[in-house]
């Protein structure tokens, strides 16, 4: 039996080799095919969990309270645009009756530029009227500021206020009394009761002795003097010359000057030597009209647009007290055709002509 032992040792070492080399192969192939039966166990556990989740999660909303709904947003609106309105322009022309007839000059101030004094000037002259009616504005314009600028604020406070606008005359001077002033504006406006019960006369430019004689022992309401030179202003002559009740402007007519005496023009009560027109109880204030050349057709034309402004309310043009400003002096030559001035509110504009005609 001696020589069988290698025999059975070497049969022992092919077994063992053999069953080692299956159970590589069996843990080789567990190994491939446990992602599959990994993932096989995981779809058969959800399989079983799922439906159970979903008896737990529809019980929990069941559960719970019903919420408001939320109402749809409203479409906002698109914003609209806000277009300004156009502001009205001055009327051509305005009538007033001459018992209720008042008269003020601005107070001059150096506060701030032309548009601010221009304010001030329009809140003073509403309170000085308490309440009258405005139905005439001059203002005399003096500096570089833009004439424009004076209808455009005129415009603009009297229609926040709902009030109607005035007649307006805007004339561009050498230099008023104070220094850093740059207007000043005189008014007429119409009170609630009477205060010239003989109505009121209006005086045209002529030299102060001249002006006195003419208003006789009535009260002068208003003067306004067109100097060559504001020197011996304010408390000497002209001004020492109308005392209270008259308001009383003084102004350069030019930068420069010029020679001869202050032509001065005024508004007075009626009575004393002085009368009205044919006892004419209205009048019809006119704003400025303009001529681009100075020829007497053009200047024609501009009395015809005032013809056209003052007729349909009832003035006539026999009698009107005229006034007329220039860039230089008429083909007459005289001071008595008209006032030289520094300037006009249209660039090109070489005259400007106003007036106040009687109503019959």
């Amino acid at each position: 039996m001696a020589f069988l032992a290698p025999v059975l040792e070497h049969r022992q070492d092919i077994l063992i080799k053999g069953w080692r080399l299956r159970v590589n192969r069996h843990r080789q192939r567990q190994c491939k095919n446990q992602p599959l039966h990994f993932i096989m166990i995981v779809t058969m556990r959800l399989r079983i969990l799922l439906p159970a989740l979903s008896l737990l999660l529809a019980g929990h909303l069941l559960a719970q309270p019903e919420r408001p709904q939320k109402k749809p947003a409203k479409k906002s609106k698109e914003p609209v645009t806000q277009v300004l309105p156009l502001l009205p322009d001055p009327p051509p022309a305005v009538v007033a009756e001459t018992a209720r007839l008042v008269f003020h000059v601005s107070p001059l101030s150096a506060k701030g530029l032309l548009t601010q004094q221009v304010r001030d000037a329009l809140k003073a002259l509403e309170r000085d009227n308490r309440g009258a009616q405005i139905v005439k504005l001059r203002a005399f314009v003096a500096g570089t500021g833009d004439m424009r600028r004076v209808q455009q604020i005129v415009s603009e406070m009297f229609s926040e206020k709902k009030q109607p606008l005035p007649a307006l005359t805007t004339i561009q001077v050498g230099a008023l009394p104070l220094v850093g002033a740059q207007v000043v504006i005189e008014s007429a406006g119409m009170d609630k009761k009477p205060v010239n019960p003989g109505g009121v006369v209006f005086l045209p430019p002529q030299p102060v002795e001249q002006l006195r004689a003419a208003a006789g022992s009535g009260d002068i309401l208003r003067v306004t003097c067109f100097m060559n030179s504001l020197d011996g202003l304010p408390g000497g002559a002209p001004a020492a010359a109308f005392p209270a009740p008259a308001a009383a402007n003084f102004v350069q007519l030019t930068r420069f000057g010029g020679e001869g005496p202050p032509l001065c023009e005024a508004v007075a009560r009626a009575g004393g030597g002085a009368a009205a027109a044919g006892g004419a109880t209205k009048v019809v204030f006119s704003g400025l009209q303009l001529a681009f050349r100075d020829q007497p057709e053009d200047i024609g034309l501009a009395l015809d647009r005032l013809k056209r402004a003052v007729e349909p309310l009832g003035g006539r043009m026999d009698g009107a007290a005229v006034s007329v400003y220039g860039l230089a002096r008429g083909p007459g030559g005289g001071p008595a055709d008209r006032l030289v001035v520094e300037g006009l509110p249209a660039l090109a504009a070489v005259v400007g002509v106003e007036m106040v005609a009687w109503v019959d």
